[in-house]
C-alpha cells in the first residue's frame, strides 16, 4: 500500500514537472533553450536570429522593400532595417557604462565599514597593551636568557659574545 502510493506520487511528479513547472500555487512554464536566442555580443557579431521576431505592418513593407535595389532605400529605412535585425551597434556595444563608479564605491564603503570595525575593537574589545610588550621589559628579558645561557649552540645565545658583551658580528 505504502509503495503503491510512493509511486503514485513519484508518478505524479515526473508527469507534473515535465509538462510545467509549479511556483506559489500557479502554473509557470519553463524556459526551452533549444531554441536560438537573440544576444548582443562582440565576440559573436552575427545572432542566431534577428532582435525583432514580431514584425508590424510598416516593418513588414519596409522588408519587401529591402528585396530591392538598396541605393532607394534612405538612410533612416537603413537604420530601421538594421535595429530590426540588431538591437545595438558594435560602438553602443563597446560604450562605456558608468558600473565602476558603483563597484568602486561599493568597495570604499566596506573598506570604510571594515576601519570602523577595527577602530571600534580596538577602542572597545581589546584590552590595554601587555606590560611585557614594553621595550625595558623586553630588555630584562633578553639580558635574563642571555645570563641563562639559553639554546648556546644554534639558538639565541649562539649569537652573543660573551667576552665583549655584544652582539656577534
Amino acid at each position: 500500500m505504502l509503495a503503491s502510493r510512493a509511486l503514485s506520487l513519484i508518478g505524479k511528479r515526473a508527469i507534473s514537472t515535465s509538462v510545467c513547472l509549479r511556483a506559489h500555487g500557479s502554473v509557470v512554464k519553463s524556459e526551452d533553450y533549444a531554441f536560438p536566442t537573440y544576444a548582443d555580443r562582440r565576440d559573436y557579431p552575427l545572432p542566431d536570429v534577428a532582435h525583432v521576431t514580431m514584425l508590424s505592418a510598416s516593418q513588414k513593407a519596409l522588408k519587401e522593400k529591402e528585396k530591392a535595389d538598396w541605393s532607394s532605400l534612405s538612410r533612416d529605412e537603413k537604420v530601421q532595417l538594421y535595429r530590426i535585425q540588431f538591437n545595438e551597434s558594435f560602438a553602443e556595444m563597446n560604450r562605456g557604462t558608468n558600473e565602476w563608479k558603483t563597484v568602486v564605491g561599493m568597495a570604499m564603503f566596506f573598506i570604510g565599514f571594515t576601519a570602523l570595525v577595527l577602530i571600534w575593537e580596538k577602542s572597545y574589545v581589546y584590552g590595554p597593551i601587555p606590560h611585557t610588550f614594553d621595550r625595558d621589559w623586553v630588555a630584562m628579558q633578553t639580558k635574563r636568557m642571555l645570563d641563562m645561557k639559553a639554546n648556546p649552540i644554534q639558538g639565541f645565545s649562539a649569537k652573543w659574545d660573551y667576552d665583549k658583551n655584544e652582539w656577534k658580528k
